[in-house]
């Protein structure tokens, strides 16, 4: 049996899936849920901060 050439594993040629626009907007999309985590983590230890200075009630 002879097998054709190029057809076993990835050797093929690749063709490109997504579009810049969609590339874009997934970078675009990653960068604004990076920001958030970053404003969220620094609420969290900002409030934290402020609830220890507060100290416990007698």
């Amino acid at each position: 049996m002879i097998r054709a050439s190029g057809t076993a594993g990835f050797q093929g040629h690749t063709d490109t899936v997504s579009s810049s626009r969609l590339t874009n907007a997934v970078a675009a999309s990653l960068a604004v849920a990076a920001l958030s985590l970053c404003l969220i983590v620094t609420l969290t230890v900002l409030s934290t901060k402020a609830t220890m200075a507060m100290g416990l009630p007698v």
